[in-house]
Parts: C-alpha cells; sequence; structure tokens
C-alpha cells in the first residue's frame, strides 16, 4: 500500500465537506421534482435567478480578496500604525482596518504590539470599527442595496468610527491621568 502524502490527508477532510452540500441540494431537488415538478422547477428557476445576480459581485469579492492577500502583508499594516498621530494616522488607521482580512482575534496580537510600542488607543478603535467595512464585499453590498444606500452607510460608518475613537482616547486618557491627592 502506498501512504498518503501529508497534503492529500489534509485536503481530504475538506474535500468531502465541499462535497456534501451540492449533493444534498441536488437531493433534494430530485425529491421535490418527484413530488410537485412544477414547484420543484418554479424553485430551481428561483435559484438560478439568485446565482446570476450574485454570480458577478462574487467574482469580485474573489478577485478582491485575491489581490488583498497577494500583495497586503500585515507586516506593512504594522508599519502604518506604528506610532500614529494627528489626521494622517488617523485616515492610516481607517484605511488599515477597511483594507485588513480574515478573522479579527488574529489581529489582536499585533494591535497589542503596537499598543505596547505607541500606538493611540484611539487609533486601535478606528482601526477595528473600520474592520466592518468589507471592500471585497460592497459589490455584493451594492447588488442587493443599490450605490446610494452602500455609500451612505459606508460614509456613516466611518465617520462613527472617528467619533468613536476620539471618546476611547478621551476615556483612556482619563484611566491614564494621575489621582488627585485626597
Amino acid at each position: 500500500m502506498k501512504a498518503k502524502s501529508a497534503h492529500q490527508s489534509s485536503i481530504a477532510p475538506y474535500l468531502k465537506s465541499a462535497v456534501i452540500l451540492p449533493i444534498l441540494t441536488a437531493l433534494l431537488y430530485t425529491l421535490l421534482f418527484m413530488a410537485t415538478p412544477e414547484k420543484a422547477l418554479a424553485a430551481l428557476k428561483s435559484s438560478l435567478n439568485i446565482f446570476q445576480n450574485v454570480f458577478f459581485p462574487l467574482g469580485l469579492v474573489l478577485l478582491l480578496l485575491f489581490l488583498l492577500n497577494a500583495f497586503l502583508k500585515p507586516a506593512k499594516i504594522a508599519k502604518l500604525l506604528g506610532k500614529t498621530s494627528g489626521p494622517r494616522g488617523i485616515a492610516l488607521s481607517a484605511a488599515a482596518g477597511i483594507i485588513s482580512a480574515g478573522p479579527v482575534y488574529a489581529w489582536y496580537p499585533l494591535l497589542k504590539d503596537l499598543k505596547e510600542k505607541g500606538a493611540a488607543d484611539s487609533s486601535i478603535a478606528i482601526f477595528l470599527y473600520n474592520r466592518a467595512i468589507k471592500i471585497f464585499l460592497l459589490p455584493v453590498m451594492i447588488a442587493y442595496f443599490g450605490l446610494f444606500f452602500v455609500a451612505l452607510l459606508t460614509v456613516l460608518m466611518i465617520l462613527a468610527s472617528l467619533l468613536i475613537g476620539y471618546c476611547i482616547g478621551l476615556f483612556t486618557k482619563m484611566d491614564d491621568a494621575p489621582a488627585a491627592p485626597r
């Protein structure tokens, strides 16, 4: 018997789970078609219509994710957020939050290091708040909600992040202030 390579054995569970949903969906459509063919065809047409509407935006999402992962490394973002101050640092914090990818918990150690190296609490708060804005999901949002809504929501979220960052900066300055003598 040939031994499986480590690469094959680590991918196999993912491939198996990736095949389960399409198989179950096809089985469900088959059972539905046997029971009520007209409803099954209507459901299939509806699913295909949704797929056609979402195909282009999802393609853009995948392309943007690929480009971000290929060209933007966490070390570059760490430089941008290193010791931020003033409007330029705030803008860089907001932009870094918007273009950041991956799970938020993966950013916590980096943000802790930045804080220890002198990054302002307000910059970290702005970064974290702006992670809610995902450039690669904007095409999908626009497809569902329209350009005006998405643009307005995005601008308001950025402005809210600045307000939250300012408030965090004020409150943490109060915590850092020396206690008044009694």
